[in-house]
């Protein structure tokens, strides 16, 4: 651990890691903020099938970790894990340049794989650069979930724009390069990262195995000829259904009995971590209607006419990262401050206040509605909307980031951020079912839609999503203490 090697108070590791996980995140997002409207408007799908293809899609990108993590821990080390990771994501991005389904899936296939390994092991390498109750912790999970956003920030604008004005395949290539960027960023920095433990390839992933290769040339093959199976998973996405809920238990099990080995702190520890994964899924499934049907809602029943310009409906989700970057700094000082003076919330209130105001955000259309000039609200109710989402995500995502960090063991770091993680993917899934929902009569391919009726449809869904949430929050706010109690001190 290299304490003396600091840059405004952190690690100057963490400042490599920013950038890689930045231009990582402009791929992702790059790619998820045109892809439903591809699927729509250049595959030609109806809205149900679009939505669910979205929803199996990044469901298999945030279940990927799960594997990712566990085999940068036990076989990669987290150097060539994410190096791997880089050009999986890369290849996959500049496949999808093919222009027709049969690509699409396959280029989806070495995204998802890549970021596997990616994803996991680079928020897992951040929380390694401190030592254990170092305060600097959550200030620096929210610095770097800040870079997260400058890359989303950049991809809901830059590659949204060129994708819809100049088409969708340019926005897809720019993606894949902003990838590479991200990779040879991380490789070149690697001496400023060095000394956290477990980044280097340990002996178990230098021996020999099947056919006389290397634990980590075998893994590495078997990665590449997983894309294939992620194009059946993709394609034939009802499989999700039962392989997410058979790896939710599996994870679930996995993580308390290698708890309990530890003892009963280590135990009550997975167990809490368990239950927010659960809040998790609920928070981000609804988060998540971002990148379809809010985006739906904006190309259909938003009016987005700026001075004579008319913004793209992909590019309406620029808000989100837009706020994170603007409130994000406020909120990383904000919590050292109130832990400063003993006020800062548990981390149980802090979930529940994140989806109170994501609960609020979707209530916003109800009001919006009374405003609608032919059937469009106007795009002050999405600035509301996401303003909103994202405060309530910076009460929750950086902290559920930090809070698996302190949960887990050293041992098994990899594996617990792979199923946090993992719960990101069932709400991923679950969002993609939520938002087949809010298609109207007349979204089928070729059909004229019924915009009153697509309105209409829209705003009873996000009202009632709205209650549901805010519900949800008292109940938590209700259940905090017997949480705190299973953590044991962690805060």
């Amino acid at each position: 651990m290299t304490e003396t090697n600091v840059e405004l108070g952190h690690p100057k590791g963490l400042w490599v890691l920013f950038m890689s996980e930045m231009w990582e995140r402009f791929c992702y997002y790059g790619m998820r903020t045109l892809l439903t409207l591809y699927l729509v408007k250049s595959i030609m799908m109806g809205d149900e099938k679009a939505v669910l293809i979205y929803g199996a899609y990044t469901a298999l990108v945030y279940a990927a970790p799960v594997l990712g993590g566990r085999m940068a821990d036990q076989f990669l080390g987290y150097r060539y894990a994410i190096i791997l990771g880089a050009i999986l994501m890369s290849i996959g991005e500049f496949i999808i340049l093919g222009g027709n389904e049969t690509f699409l899936y396959l280029g989806m296939g070495g995204i998802i794989i890549g970021n596997g390994y990616f994803k996991a092991n680079i928020s897992t390498v951040v929380g390694k650069l401190y030592k254990d109750g170092d305060p600097r912790r959550d200030s620096g999970f929210t610095i770097f979930y800040i870079g997260i956003n400058v890359g989303a920030l950049l991809a809901t604008t830059l590659v949204a724009y060129i994708g819809e004005t100049y088409g969708f395949l340019y926005g897809f290539g720019l993606a894949g390069i902003g990838m590479l960027l991200g990779g040879l960023i991380f490789y070149f920095g690697r001496d400023k990262y060095k000394d956290a433990p477990g980044v280097d390839i340990p002996e178990l992933g230098k021996k020999k195995s099947f056919a006389g290769l290397t634990n980590v040339t075998l893994i590495t093959i078997l990665s590449v000829l997983a894309i294939p199976l992620c194009f059946v998973l993709i394609s034939q996405n009802e499989i999700m259904d039962y392989l997410l809920l058979a790896l939710f238990a599996y994870v679930a099990f996995s993580l308390i009995t290698k708890g309990a080995k530890d003892g009963k702190v280590w135990r009550d520890r997975m167990i809490a971590l368990v239950i927010f994964m659960l809040i998790n899924i609920t928070f981000w499934a609804c988060f998540e209607q971002a990148g379809t049907s809010l985006t739906l809602f904006a190309d259909r029943n938003v009016d987005r006419v700026i001075w004579g310009w008319t913004m793209p409906a992909s590019m309406t989700q620029f808000f989100n990262p837009f706020f994170i970057v603007t409130f994000g700094s406020i909120f990383s000082i904000m919590w050292v401050k109130l832990s400063a003076i003993g006020k800062n919330p548990s981390i149980p209130i802090k979930f529940a206040l994140g989806i109170l105001q994501l609960g609020a955000g979707f209530l916003v259309t109800l009001v919006a509605v009374n405003f609608a000039e032919d059937f469009k609200v106007p795009l002050i109710t999405l600035v509301l909307l996401y303003m909103l989402h994202t405060t309530g995500e910076l009460f929750l995502s950086p902290i559920g980031l930090s809070m698996v960090t302190k949960l887990a063991p050293k041992s098994m770091a990899g594996t617990a951020m792979g199923g946090w993680f993992l719960s990101f993917a069932i709400a991923n899934f679950v969002a993609g079912k939520i938002a087949a929902l809010t298609g109207a009569e007349g979204t089928e391919v070729g059909a004229e839609i019924d915009m009153g009726a697509q309105l209409e449809q829209y705003t009873s869904i996000f009202g009632n999503i709205g209650y549901v949430l805010v519900a949800f929050a008292i109940l938590i706010i209700l259940g905090s203490k017997p949480l705190n109690k299973l953590m044991h001190g962690v805060v």
